[in-house]
């Protein structure tokens, strides 16, 4: 891994991964289903949707019956566990969804229990003057309805629960169809910690099998005050059709450009680092580069000593049609370029295969110059598989990384010392999040400061989700008093 953490950070990693190193072969197949793992049932997984929103009813009412000590005292204890099964929860991910690396979905979780707020996010406001004391206060909405996506599906899970529970909500959660053991296993471990500090022996609840029809069930109930959706365009539209309240993570497809001012060596191994985290799969990671022609053959020899592998017009051709499917809309008829599922997140070297390149381990990315009209520019793949598109000036390189980002307005990179350069793409292209001279991870803490999300909330603007964004604001007021200078 390459992130720019502190020794200590660092240190942590390792023995996590060394303490869970028979985790990183993940159990065979019959040792875990969506209700159980090698055994042990999940708590809190339900056969009907109902059931599980009656649960997580419950657990609001347990949760709001604590004191914020007993909270974070829960949270505490949700963290040391996140810590403990970190490997446990990277190799059954891996192994459910064929996506990512097992040493870096491990290091993700170990950021979702160092960096997620937990109650010192709730902060009330006080306002005093001439008629008294207004006191304004994050209060929970209810029970949470959350769509969990199969790209960060325990991490996910994990970190949104954290800051749910924080804000004192009780949590119900539809996950990815795709993920539903490694989302279980993070709703059983939430469970399991709250027994242990003393809390209901059902906090936070799940399905056995989620649908479009259970969400729908979801979005419809009574009792679910908010949704939450880390997903797809689609899933997120149906959230904000569905006239509640909802908070909306969305699609990505950040760019990056590298100047003539950048440090080209360091510009080049944070690309490829931030482009090859968990083979790509989160949505803040560099999906396309525009380099300065002036710089670019620099930008792209100091990538291959950084584990990239370069190919030529006619593979990147083949290649495309590999990652790519036509796939007809059944309504409208019309076709339409599909990221193939079976190629998500795969190893560089699994990918170059499939056009006959045999390559080793030290490979982790496929790099190539294309034109911006590629396929590898305009589509978000989610692979390790970066394509890079020389431009003149920074006019060329705004107007075209602005295109290429599509509106999403998710994230954005740019490696450059040129401080008018970095100001006018940071407003140009009006992203959530914007790095500048750091791999793309750093973003959500990895090496950078602030806090970690893995639901970044751009179509609904709450941006880097935390607990205070799990809440809604109530007012007190005391008229004529309590002003006491």
């Amino acid at each position: 891994m390459a992130i720019n953490w502190t020794d200590a950070q660092i240190e942590a990693v390792v023995q996590q991964v060394v303490a869970g190193i028979k985790a990183e072969k993940a159990p065979a197949r019959k040792s875990w289903d969506s209700v159980s793992y090698c055994g042990r049932p999940f708590v809190g997984v339900y056969e009907k949707m109902e059931d599980a929103i009656a649960a997580a009813e419950n657990g609001y009412r347990a949760v709001r019956a604590m004191t914020v000590a007993e909270r974070e005292k829960l949270i505490t204890i949700i963290r040391d566990m996140i810590r403990e099964e970190a490997p446990i929860m990277a190799a059954l991910g891996v192994a459910e969804t064929g996506m990512g690396r097992v040493e870096h979905k491990t290091a993700k979780h170990l950021l979702v229990a160092d960096k997620t707020p937990g109650t010192e996010d709730i902060t009330p406001t006080v306002r005093t003057g001439d008629n008294g004391l207004t006191l304004t206060e994050m209060a929970p909405f209810g029970v949470v309805g959350s769509i969990t996506p199969s790209i960060n599906p325990s991490e996910t899970v994990l970190c949104n629960s954290i800051g749910m529970i924080a804000a004192g909500n009780g949590v119900v959660f539809n996950p990815h169809p795709n993920a539903i053991a490694t989302s279980n296993y993070a709703i059983d471990l939430i469970n399991r910690a709250s027994r242990k500090a003393g809390g209901p022996r059902v906090l936070v609840a799940s399905v056995v099998k989620p649908t479009l029809e259970s969400a729908d069930v979801m979005y419809k109930h009574p009792s679910i005050r908010l949704l939450v959706c880390t997903g797809g365009p689609g899933v997120v539209r149906a959230v904000l059709a569905s006239g509640k309240k909802a908070i909306g993570a969305g699609a990505g497809n950040p760019p990056v450009i590298v100047d003539d001012t950048a440090d080209i060596a360091k510009a080049a191994k944070d690309i490829i680092d931030g482009c090859t985290f968990d083979n790509n799969l989160p949505c803040i990671a560099e999906k396309e580069v525009f380099a300065f022609d002036s710089i670019a053959d620099e930008l792209i020899n100091g990538m291959l000593k950084n584990g990239a592998y370069k190919i030529n017009a006619k593979q990147a051709e083949a290649l495309a049609g590999i990652v790519l499917k036509d796939v007809k809309n059944p309504k409208t008829g019309v076709m339409k370029k599909v990221v193939a599922r079976d190629c998500v997140g795969r190893d560089a070297k699994v990918l170059l295969s499939k056009i006959g390149v045999t390559v080793g381990d030290e490979v982790r990315c496929i790099i190539c110059e294309t034109s911006f009209e590629h396929l590898f520019v305009q589509e978000e793949l989610m692979m390790p598989i970066l394509p890079i598109v020389r431009v003149h000036n920074i006019d060329e390189a705004i107007e075209l990384a602005v295109k290429a980002e599509h509106g999403n307005r998710h994230t954005a990179h740019m490696h450059s010392k040129n401080i008018d350069h970095l100001s006018r793409f940071a407003k140009a292209v009006e992203t959530t999040i914007f790095v500048k001279n750091a791999p793309s991870y750093a973003g959500i803490g990895f090496g950078g400061e602030g806090h970690t999300t893995f639901t970044i909330a751009g179509p609904t603007g709450e941006g880097i989700t935390s607990a205070k964004s799990f809440t809604r604001l109530r007012r007190c007021v005391m008229a004529d008093s309590f002003r006491i200078i």
